[in-house]
Parts: structure tokens; C-alpha cells; sequence
């Protein structure tokens, strides 16, 4: 694709704060009969490197059952709101009005809306009635990047025109409590809710230049991360394979995916990536050589809102353009598929 600029960037997270210890407690609750499966377990906790969550229900709901479609409905409230909050904050930080957007590219893999997300808050967040949108469901975490990249092929493709980008997940209202499968206690100590959002536009670049992206699809993986649709809700597909996977192939699919862009491993400053878990963090330093602890802005987003699936690189990415962006950045996530999404950025 053509160059394109990032103009803004902006986060947003739902009201309700819980620390770490008070999400185990919590949890055990939930579990209810499965009380020893997730004492067996519960030191996943402790050692998830969090020590708080954004959620968007109040605690107390997670003691009770609750249906797919009352797990909906709440997500369609809980992520409007956020919609609209991270998507003004972006325009706004980007010098923009809300009518001066052409075209919006949302990404939510947490809940169903139809009509979609952009097309439920428009009215209210003041978009034109010529909007162009494009809703995006699957991509699970690696939806920051890959819907990041869609802008920005789209505001390529028509220059001039202004594009915003929204990612929604409400990762803690989909999780089922009432499951026996380990891996839903991992989840249920990893993953909390945020929004984030960005304004991309083709030509001289602002926050930064966004100069190509890329991805890996591995074949025969997609048992490693995902949904089970089921009659209560969503079952989380979270393979404990994830982080040596990733240690063992992440080298060659960035190497493949930079080549693409006409670069190399020693072209990139700095890697910015999904943190999805401690070991996952460090199974990205040990695959890509970077020293232990390079990925440190990984760690404080990841302590301070746990894993919130798609949104939660761009705060990484928001943290690194506070401190000053290096000149070479690779952004990178993990997805259902399974995959990788790559997106290169330049400092002005």
C-alpha cells in the first residue's frame, strides 16, 4: 500500500476497577462446583503479571448466570459506550470534527451487532450519513493491527480522505463461568475490557507514517486460540501451546512478513507488541533475540488493564508515542487463525 499518516491515537476503558487478588476471589465464586479444578489452577493468577482489570459489569454480576443474550445486550451497551468515547477522543486529538470523517473500520470479535457498532453510535457521535463502514468479527487479539492495517489501505486507496479506525472487545462479559475446561480459568485471570481508536489519512504523516503491513497464517492451528460457540455464550479456545509456538515461529514469519515490506530484523528500533500474557512476552523476546525486558511498556500495559484482546497494542503504542516513537517500529499480534498481523510504522 501507499504511505499513510496516523494523525491520532486514543484509549478508552469501561468504569468498573478490580485488582488482581479481588478478580481471583471473585472468580473462585464464579466457578461455583468447580472449586477444585480452580484451586488446582488459581496460581495462573498470581503469576499473570496484573495487578488490575477494567471490566465492564460490577463485580457482583459475575456471581451469577447469565444467558447469551443477556451477555449481548450488555455488550452492546458496554461497547457503544466505549465506541463513542475512544472514537471522540481520537477525532478530536486528530484537529478533526466528527464530520469530517469519511469512512470507519470497526473491529470486535466480543459480541454481535447488527446493525454494527459505527452504525448504532453514528448519529450520536456526529458522523455523515455518507459514512463508509467497514465492520470487522474473528480477529480476536490480532485485531489492533489487522484493523489498523484495513484503515490504512483504505485511506490509501482514496487519498485525502480521513478514516477511523475503532476496536471494541468486552472480553470479561463472554468468558463462560460455568465451564470445566482449564483454559477458561486461564482467561478469566488474563483478559479484561478497553476500547481503542485511531484517524489515519494518506499523505505527510503527523504521530507517524504507516508504511506497509503484512501477515502469517499458519495452516492447521486453528485449535490454538478462538471461540467455541455454545448455548450459554462463548467458550474460549486458549491452547497452552501458544507461547512455544510463538517462540518457535514467530523469527521466520516476521523475517518473511518485513521482507514483504523491504526490510529486515535489523531495520526495526523497536517491537511493539500484543501482550497477551507474561509468557507470551517473553516467548516474543526469546524468538526475536531482543534482550530480556526490551518489551517493558509490554509489561506496565499488561499489569495495569490485563490482556483486552485487539485494543490492547495500541496502548502499548500509545505509551511508546508518549515517551518518543523510535524511528522503526513493528507492531505485532496474535490471533485466531492462527496468525500474526505485522504493521510498520516510521517517526516523522
Amino acid at each position: 500500500m501507499k504511505p499513510c499518516s496516523l494523525l491520532s491515537l486514543a484509549t478508552a476503558v469501561p468504569p468498573h476497577l478490580i485488582r488482581q487478588e479481588d478478580a481471583k476471589a471473585l472468580a473462585r465464586n464464579a466457578f461455583g462446583g468447580r472449586r477444585a479444578l480452580f484451586d488446582r489452577l488459581s496460581s495462573v493468577f498470581d503469576n499473570a503479571g496484573i495487578a488490575q482489570r477494567h471490566l465492564v459489569a460490577p463485580a457482583n454480576w459475575y456471581e451469577h448466570p447469565h444467558g447469551w443474550t443477556e451477555r449481548n445486550a450488555l455488550y452492546l451497551e458496554a461497547a457503544e459506550s466505549l465506541f463513542e468515547e475512544a472514537a471522540s477522543r481520537a477525532i478530536a486529538n486528530a484537529g478533526l470534527a466528527p464530520d469530517e470523517i469519511d469512512g470507519v473500520v470497526t473491529v470486535s470479535t466480543t459480541g454481535i451487532a447488527t446493525p454494527s457498532l459505527e452504525a448504532r453510535v453514528a448519529p450520536r457521535l456526529g458522523l455523515r450519513g455518507d459514512v463508509r463502514r467497514v465492520p470487522v468479527f474473528g480477529l480476536g487479539c490480532a485485531g489492533g493491527v489487522a484493523g489498523l492495517a484495513t484503515a490504512a489501505r483504505l485511506a490509501s486507496a482514496e487519498p485525502g480522505t480521513n478514516w477511523l479506525f475503532v476496536t471494541v472487545e468486552t472480553c470479561s462479559i463472554s468468558i463462560r463461568l460455568d465451564s470445566d475446561d482449564p483454559a477458561a480459568i486461564v482467561a478469566t485471570a488474563l483478559f479484561g475490557d478497553g476500547a481503542a481508536a485511531a484517524i489515519v489519512r494518506s499523505g505527510d504523516h503527523a504521530l507517524a507514517r504507516i508504511a506497509g503491513a503484512a501477515e502469517k497464517l499458519w495452516p492447521d492451528t486453528q485449535r490454538i486460540m478462538g471461540w467455541d460457540v455454545e448455548d450459554p455464550g462463548l467458550a474460549v479456545v486458549f491452547d497452552r501451546a501458544i507461547p512455544p509456538f510463538i517462540a518457535d515461529n514467530l523469527a521466520p514469519a516476521v523475517d518473511e512478513m518485513l521482507g514483504s515490506l523491504g526490510r529486515s530484523r535489523g531495520d526495526v528500533d523497536r517491537f511493539c507488541c500484543h501482550p497477551g500474557g507474561v509468557k507470551v512476552i517473553d516467548a516474543i523476546e526469546t524468538a526475536l533475540e531482543l534482550a530480556q525486558g526490551e518489551l517493558n511498556l509490554e509489561r506496565e500495559v499488561l499489569r495495569d488493564y490485563g490482556n483486552m484482546s485487539a485494543p490492547t497494542v495500541l496502548f502499548v503504542l500509545e505509551r511508546l508515542i508518549e515517551r518518543g516513537l523510535p524511528r522503526q517500529v513493528m507492531l505485532t499480534a496474535f490471533g485466531p487463525g492462527f496468525t500474526c498481523a505485522g504493521l510498520l510504522l516510521e517517526a516523522p
